[in-house]
């Protein structure tokens, strides 16, 4: 039976190659994402474990001379740069990854995307923050990615050991942590409910391409003397069939792009190509998995004639879906609520409780889609007054879970848009970094870790030289600090207008280190409360930071960062600017902004196949019955009508749930973790989703064509 049954696929005339062809090429782009998906978890696994080896823990085992190392962050251009100082304390002390011998004394490393912003911006900016000589690029053995700034610079064990987090380490690599299990946990879970759900809703959906059809010749088969398992046999061959040549297709164009997809910044940094890798499992998962998951479908697509070779005739509207279905919502929703009270103290038991309820409201959207497919079909036939309407809303009602089939990819789409950009527009606006062109934009802080005595004048007159600066100031350690008062104190006469003034009749003032308050932007009306210090005592105060007002030129800043870092260069972290300040932060929200928008493209395109590939398969399969209609008078225009409000009217309901449980899921997720309330997303996000809808509307209208061919006298008689 296999045989016969290889034989019927690819010798059944035009119309059985066509369906063939139809589905391996949808198998083969459904393929293809699933296995760029499992690469980019892959790929992000392994960027991220690469970055976390650039802070090693302290390792002084065995017989080797160890190694200083201290990591630092500093700024250029609102980018971080990794400074790392080593010193080895001994010939056999271990080299550094990625370099082939550790940097001496006014030696350095840097990487390649460094070395190109060193040799295109002047040495004042730049490159004076790293005197000495350039052996070369750093490998990328010991870069997150390949547009990561990282500078190895070569130093006396005595000068590195004074640095912030120096450790000393007698091996590199072998106590480097990987990624967190729970870290990876909310990657998959992110990516399985944007991504994996809709290519496998869309094979499955390519999968059934002409089930009536099938159904009706394996119905004709058993009138014959096929036996149920002869028909599953060759049902299951000619899907499975398919599904390999498209399962082999999806491979041939992973690999053939997997350079290209590399290059694409899906956290925010691009991956090496060979972070794009597929593990043994992964491989098997997908070659195996796919053409069996075909062959289930098709198994399931025989229910009816596995009963009777003539159930495929006698045909009976199915029991409405009921409200049953709506339980794993409300359990998902409850779980979510249930979190505002309680909420684990590890990571791991936080992922244990907002990861299944996430995804528990996701299935449950699929698993109510056909109920709220029903309802709305309802209301339209409550209202209808058009033949067109009519026969939507009644078909619709008759069997919502085929008219809900072709929606939900979207309405998964929806959701886990909703959600995330819902997350990440009021994380935005709680967190977000000082907008460009404010005071705060180009006020340069520099703290101390250890308090200096005193600021050479000579310092404050190269600053004043610098083009662009305003002011400089010198910000003292508060002697007296209360729980109301700030850290720093200043001098009247010193305290540049722009950042406030003192309060009548003081000559000392209390202030902040960086001259603004945590989440308030500077301003020249804030008034500072008048300090316990008298001037006399003021100078013999320990300096905690210095503050350096500029016009916000990149010349400016820059220049001022490279002449603090010289003057002090046992920074912890370099001198910066209130958006660099929470660079680590902003990098990581622009890798959630990435990866949203890989989500909402490939969900919203992977839908938008998944609802042309169902309204052709509805099409062929209901030809008789439209034929019918137009021999009945029915105009085309009427037919046309049916097929396009069966698919956007439904679109359209679900949308809406979509989105409202995606904005409902993301804001008791931010009530539980993080206490803010939602912000409504901005415009953006909107056009997004009326974009995506508009796409797919237009899908639908171009299927309708294809109506008109389908639907001829000849059909009616041919059938």
């Amino acid at each position: 039976m296999i045989g016969f049954g290889l034989r019927l696929a690819l010798a059944g005339g035009r119309e059985a190659l066509t369906r063939l062809a139809i589905i391996a090429a949808a198998v083969a782009v459904g393929t293809g994402l699933l296995l760029t998906t499992l690469a980019g978890v892959n790929a992000v696994n392994a960027q991220l474990t690469r970055y976390a080896s650039i802070y090693p823990s302290a390792s002084t085992g065995g017989d080797a001379d160890p190694l200083w190392w201290s990591t630092r962050d500093e700024y250029f251009h609102g980018r971080q740069i990794i400074r790392i100082d080593v010193a080895a304390t001994g010939a056999s002390a271990p080299t550094p990854t990625g370099i082939p011998t550790t940097p001496r004394p006014g030696e350095y490393y840097a990487s390649p995307a460094l070395r190109q912003l060193l040799a295109a911006h002047p040495a004042d900016q730049l490159r004076d923050r790293y005197p000495g000589r350039d052996l070369g690029a750093v490998g990328p053995a010991a870069l997150p990615s390949p547009d990561a700034l990282v500078a190895i610079v070569g130093g006396t064990p005595e000068k590195v050991a004074e640095l912030p987090h120096a450790r000393q380490l007698t091996s590199i690599g072998d106590r480097t942590f990987a990624l967190p299990e729970t870290t990876v946990d909310l990657i998959l879970g992110v990516v399985a409910g944007g991504l994996l759900f809709p290519v496998l809703i869309f094979i499955g959906t390519a999968t059934r391409l002409s089930a009536a059809r099938r159904e009706q010749r394996f119905a004709a088969m058993r009138l014959v003397g096929a036996t149920p398992r002869q028909i599953s046999v060759v049902a299951a061959v000619e899907a499975t069939s398919a599904a390999v040549v498209g399962t082999a297709l999806g491979f041939l164009a992973f690999f053939a792009f997997r350079g290209q997809l590399a290059g694409i910044p899906f956290t925010g940094m691009p991956f090496f190509p060979s972070d794009m890798s597929l593990g043994v499992l992964d491989v098997l998962l997908v070659a195996i998995g796919v053409p069996a998951a075909a062959a289930v479908a098709a198994q399931v697509s025989l229910r009816r004639v596995r009963i009777s070779p003539l159930g495929v005739t006698r045909r009976v509207t199915p029991r409405a879906p009921r409200a049953y279905r709506l339980i794993p919502i409300l359990l998902g929703v409850a779980v979510l609520v249930f979190a505002l009270g309680y909420r684990p103290e590890t990571s791991d038991g936080q992922t244990a409780l907002f990861l299944p309820a996430l995804l528990l409201i996701m299935a449950g959207l699929v698993l109510a889609g056909p109920w709220f497919t029903m309802v709305g079909a309802r209301i339209m036939a409550r209202y209808a007054n058009r033949p067109a309407t009519l026969i939507a809303a009644r078909r619709l009602a008759d069997n919502p879970k085929a008219g809900f089939r072709a929606i939900s990819g979207i309405m998964l789409a929806l959701f886990v848009t909703s959600v995330a950009v819902g997350v990440i527009t009021t994380i935005v606006a709680n967190r977000g970094p000082a907008p460009i062109g404010s005071t705060d934009a180009g006020t340069v802080t520099t703290v101390f870790t250890e308090k200096a005595p005193t600021v050479p004048d000579t310092l404050f007159a190269e600053l004043h030289a610098i083009p662009g600066v305003r002011s400089a100031t010198a910000i003292r350690e508060n002697p007296h600090l209360t729980s109301s008062g700030e850290v720093g104190v200043v001098a009247c006469t010193d305290l540049p207008s722009a950042y406030g003034r003192c309060a009548a009749g003081a000559t000392v003032a209390e202030v902040p280190m960086g001259l603004s308050l945590w989440r308030e932007s500077a301003s020249s009306t804030k008034v500072w409360h008048a300090a316990s210090v008298t001037p006399d005592e003021l100078h013999r105060l320990p300096v905690l930071s210095i503050v350096v007002g500029t016009d916000g030129s990149a010349a400016a800043v820059e220049r001022t960062r490279t002449l603090l870092e010289a003057a002090y260069p046992t920074f912890w972290v370099g001198p910066n600017v209130p958006g660099d300040f929470e660079s680590d932060f902003a990098a990581t929200l622009r890798g959630w902004q990435q990866l949203a928008n890989v989500v909402i493209i490939g969900s919203l395109a992977l839908a938008g196949c998944s609802l042309a590939v169902s309204v052709i398969g509805g099409l062929t399969e209901r030809k008789r019955p439209f034929s019918l209609l137009r021999l009945s008078g029915a105009p085309v225009r009427v037919l046309r009508r049916v097929v396009a409000l069966e698919s956007a009217v439904p679109m359209l309901a679900v949308a809406a749930v979509a989105i409202g449980m995606g904005l409902l899921a993301a804001h008791l997720f931010l009530r539980a973790q993080m206490d803010y309330t939602l912000v409504a997303p901005g415009s953006g996000f909107y056009v997004i989703v009326i974009a995506g809808l508009a796409a797919c509307l237009g899908i639908i209208a171009s299927t309708l064509p294809l109506l008109e061919r389908i639907t001829g006298p000849e059909t009616a008689r041919s059938e």
